[in-house]
């Protein structure tokens, strides 16, 4: 195999572009591998690590795009290389349903009844953009992050003042009116409205909801930084007024990891005033006082389940969630591990999700490591290298600078899953699979390749491996949920309805059956 590498100044390209580009160069005959990613010094040293760059110019920036290929011969590497530009032509749109505008102002020109803009621009020319949107009078969902917090304080009280929203920086997900933005599933229409600083956890309980039978009003992301001390919630008050209001909306559900105490303060105020019943998820917070009109819920699970309790006045149809003989499946892994492997290595594209799982493993397995851990103490030294049980948020910004992100993309998830497989000592790989729209066209089968190696490399090693995951979705999606999860059944993965399930699932036969849990 050589590698072939090239480097275009310049040419800064989106997420999407990325993969499209890396996806097609390697399918090509006689090429193992292919990478497109942006050249800021993080990806480089990926790439290094993997062996696909031999060298780049000292002065390649995080505006040049970097190539590289993997391939059988010299010649096949560098055929592959010529076919780059062609990749990189803008795409021809059809005059009658795509419309290109140069900026806001004509955009809105043409379409002056829209009420919302979506910003998706590098983070230092978001501010701008959004100032625009504020001043035309729209609702912005703000997908940019890399802002400072003092523009997202400064953008979010004009917003305040004309009483509209800002959705973000970094929010990957809103479903307005059933219109998704980002990141979003297909959900029924219901009773419940969303309000979430989370947005892999805004997804899961809206999927919950939606394949427990009822629906949702609105989901409105506010970014992450929403609820902390400095942003003082500002758009989840906002958020939780335009529900308040919202006729359609009977229940009120918020989701985020724990905010400061003021802010915690203030928001429960705010939702101890309103009309309508509501339920509390601030992950990781120990708040647990309840009466008949509010619920706090510890898990994203929990909230959807105390969401249709409120919605619907009882619990009659939520049995469906934990039927299924898991504990017998989960046996099965149990007896085919060798004593030596002891850990559980979580590998995670929703953020949320991976706080929740570590929620759900450290009464289970004790103190958990990862890139973005419960308690500090547990961090990583290095992202890349795992220690005891670990769990890896594979979206934080350490791995996504210039790189799609493993929603849409399963490369650097794949590389890390052969890689945790083939180490003696892991017992347990969980692993989530989000679908909906931007998600990728078929992410369970993207990891398939990756599954396979991962079984080969573990019985090379003489021993078999637990594969858990659950994929956040719902059958209305792109994907098509049980399409997804019977392609994860059918290479061996046992596959639960909720995050929260698998990781309870996956911690139980990390400890060979032993942890008293409820499954």
């Amino acid at each position: 195999m050589v590698t072939v590498n090239t480097v275009k100044k310049n040419h800064y390209q989106d997420s999407m572009k990325l993969m499209e580009i890396s996806r097609k160069l390697s399918a090509l005959p006689g090429v193992k591998n292919a990478s497109a990613i942006m050249a800021t010094e993080a990806n480089l040293a990926m790439l290094r690590e993997v062996g696909l760059l031999e060298k780049t110019p000292d002065s390649a920036t995080a505006n040049d795009l970097v190539v590289a290929v993997q391939a059988q011969s010299l010649d096949i590497g560098n055929d592959a290389i010529k076919q780059l530009d062609s990749l990189l032509a803008p795409e021809e749109f059809s005059p009658v349903s795509h419309t290109q505008h140069k900026n806001l102002a004509s955009a809105y020109g043409a379409m002056p009844g829209a009420n919302v803009a979506v910003v998706s621009v590098p983070g230092k020319f978001a501010k701008l953009e959004v100032a625009k949107a504020i001043n035309t009078g729209l609702h912005t969902f703000l997908f940019s992050d890399n802002m400072t917090i003092e523009e997202e304080i400064e953008l979010k009280e004009r917003a305040r003042g004309k009483g509209l929203l800002v959705m973000g920086p970094g929010c990957g997900t809103s479903v307005i009116n059933g219109v998704g933005l980002g990141f979003s599933n297909l959900l029924n229409r219901g009773p419940i409205g969303v309000v979430a600083a989370s947005g892999t956890g805004l997804q899961e309980v809206t999927c919950l909801i939606d394949n427990l039978g009822s629906g949702i009003t609105h989901a409105i992301g506010v970014g992450g930084r929403d609820l902390s001390e400095e942003v003082g919630g500002i758009m989840t008050l906002e958020a939780l007024g335009l529900l308040e209001n919202d006729a359609s909306t009977e229940v009120l559900v918020l989701v985020s990891k724990p905010p400061s105490t003021n802010v915690a303060e203030k928001i429960l105020n705010s939702v101890g005033r309103s009309s309508k019943p509501a339920v509390i998820c601030f992950l990781g917070s120990d708040l647990k006082e309840e009466n008949g009109k509010l619920l706090f819920a510890s898990t994203l699970e929990d909230a959807a389940l105390g969401a249709l309790r409120l919605a619907r006045g009882n619990g009659k149809s939520l049995n469906g969630l934990r039927s299924g003989d898991w504990r017998k499946q989960a046996g099965k892994y149990v007896k085919s591990l060798d004593p030596k492997q002891r850990y559980l290595r979580g590998l995670f594209s929703g953020g949320t999700l991976c706080y929740e799982a570590q929620q759900v493993l450290e009464p289970i397995l004790g103190n958990i490591y990862s890139n973005a851990p419960l308690n500090k103490d547990y961090r990583l030294k290095d992202s890349n290298r795992s220690e005891r049980h670990t769990c890896v948020d594979l979206g934080e910004e350490e791995f996504t600078v210039g790189r799609p992100h493993p929603m849409i993309d399963a490369t650097l998830r794949s590389r890390r899953l052969i890689d945790e497989a083939a180490k003696s000592n892991v017992a347990v790989i969980l692993f989530d699979i989000v679908l909906g729209y931007l998600a990728s066209p078929d992410p369970a089968g993207d990891l398939l390749p990756a599954l396979k190696q991962a079984k080969e490399a573990a019985k090379k090693k003489g021993h078999n491996l637990a594969f858990v995951s659950h994929v956040c979705g719902t059958e209305k999606d792109p994907q098509g949920l049980k399409e997804q999860e019977e392609k994860l059944r059918a290479e061996g993965v046992l596959v639960l309805p909720t995050n929260a399930l698998a990781s309870r699932v996956a911690g139980w036969i990390a400890t060979r059956g032993k942890a008293d849990i409820e499954i």
